[in-house]
C-alpha cells in the first residue's frame, strides 16, 4: 500500500471543564474528517499530573444521538449517570454509555490518581436507534499476544476475539501495546474504514509514520494492517474501524442530531431540567450550563467523498 493512502489527522489542544481543568487532544472531529466508520469524537489526554492540571471533574452535563466510550492507560475516573449507573473507569476496562434520547452523567478522577491518561470516544448513533434508551456497559476485554504484539478489543471482532459489548452499527475498537521493533499485520474487515491513534512511540501504519497524538486514517478495501513500532520503546495505540457511517450528523456542545432544530430542541429541554436527559445523583456542584447558540443555523458535518 502506497504511503499516501494513508491520512494523518493531527491533534489541536482543547481545555475541559473550566479555566484549571486538563488539557486534552481532538482528532476527531476536524474540517477533513468528521467520522471513522461511526466514530464521531476522539479525545486523547494525558499522562497528565492531577496536581498541576486539576485532573477530570465534569459536572453534570447531557448527551444525545450518541455512544461514549471511555478507556484509560492509567489513573481512575469516578462516572455517574442518570441512569443510576455509579462505575470507576480503571486501565483495561471499558466503559460504553448510551446517550440515546437523553442522558446527563458526571466525570471525575478520584482522590487516589495521580496521573490521568487516556481517551474519551464517542459513536455516533444511527437514526433508527438515536433515540435509544439509556444504557451503561462494562467489560475487561483479555489481552491477545501475537508476534511482539499485545492486543485487547474493546468493541467489535479482531484476531479470533470478539467483545460482547452491544453497539448499534458495525464497529472496532482496540488497544495495540507493540514491542521496541515489533511488526504485526492482522486481518481486518475490507468492509471498514479505519483510524489508528498513537499514544506513545512512533508506529508505522501501511508504510505511513505516524507520531504520538497523530491518527492515521486509512479507508476502506484492506483485508489486512500492518502495524511497526519504529520505536526503541514499547508503543502503545488505539485502533477504531467501522462500515463507512452515510447518515450526515449535526453536532453541537454534546448533542448529536440530524438537523438544526434538534439541537435547538435538545438545549432547550436541558437548560429547563426536564426529564429528557434525568438527574445525576451524588456530584457535589452544580450542572453545567448549555452554551449560547451560534447566530446561524447548524449545518451537518460531511466527510470527504470516500476513497
Amino acid at each position: 500500500m502506497d504511503h499516501t493512502e494513508v491520512e494523518i489527522l493531527t491533534a489541536r489542544d482543547v481545555p475541559l471543564g473550566g479555566p484549571r481543568a486538563m488539557t486534552v487532544r481532538r482528532t476527531l472531529p476536524q474540517r477533513s474528517r468528521t467520522l471513522i466508520g461511526a466514530w464521531c469524537f476522539a479525545d486523547h489526554y494525558g499522562p497528565d499530573r492531577v496536581a498541576e492540571s486539576g485532573g477530570m471533574d465534569v459536572a453534570p452535563h447531557p448527551h444525545t444521538g450518541l455512544q461514549t466510550v471511555s478507556w484509560l492507560f492509567s489513573g481512575e475516573i469516578e462516572h455517574r449517570d442518570s441512569l443510576g449507573s455509579h462505575a470507576f473507569v480503571r486501565p483495561g476496562e471499558l466503559n460504553l454509555m448510551t446517550g440515546g434520547h437523553g442522558i446527563s452523567h458526571t466525570e471525575v478522577s478520584t482522590p487516589g490518581t495521580t496521573v490521568l491518561h487516556g481517551v474519551q470516544l464517542w459513536v455516533a448513533l444511527p437514526g433508527e436507534h438515536r433515540h435509544a434508551p439509556r444504557d451503561f456497559q462494562h467489560h475487561a476485554p483479555k489481552p491477545l499476544h501475537i508476534d511482539g504484539a499485545e492486543l485487547k478489543v474493546l468493541l467489535g471482532t479482531l484476531a479470533g476475539e470478539t467483545s460482547p459489548v452491544r453497539t448499534f452499527t458495525p464497529l472496532l475498537g482496540a488497544e495495540l501495546l507493540l514491542d521496541a521493533g515489533a511488526t504485526v499485520t492482522l486481518d481486518v474487515d475490507p468492509a471498514f474504514e479505519h483510524g489508528l491513534l498513537v499514544d506513545a512511540g512512533d508506529v508505522r501504519l501501511a508504510g505511513t509514520l505516524l507520531r504520538p497524538a497523530e491518527l492515521g486514517y486509512v479507508g476502506t478495501g484492506r483485508t489486512t494492517l500492518t502495524f511497526t513500532n519504529e520505536s526503541d520503546h514499547r508503543a502503545r495505540a488505539v485502533l477504531l474501524g467501522g462500515t463507512p457511517f452515510e447518515e450526515e450528523i449535526v453536532m453541537w456542545w454534546n448533542f448529536i442530531g440530524r438537523s438544526h432544530q434538534d439541537i435547538v430542541e435538545a438545549r432547550e429541554e436541558w437548560e429547563r431540567a426536564s426529564d429528557r436527559f434525568g438527574e445525576v445523583d451524588g456530584y457535589p456542584g452544580a450542572r453545567l450550563p448549555a452554551p449560547t447558540l451560534p447566530n446561524a443555523v447548524i449545518t451537518p458535518r460531511k466527510n470527504p467523498p470516500r476513497r
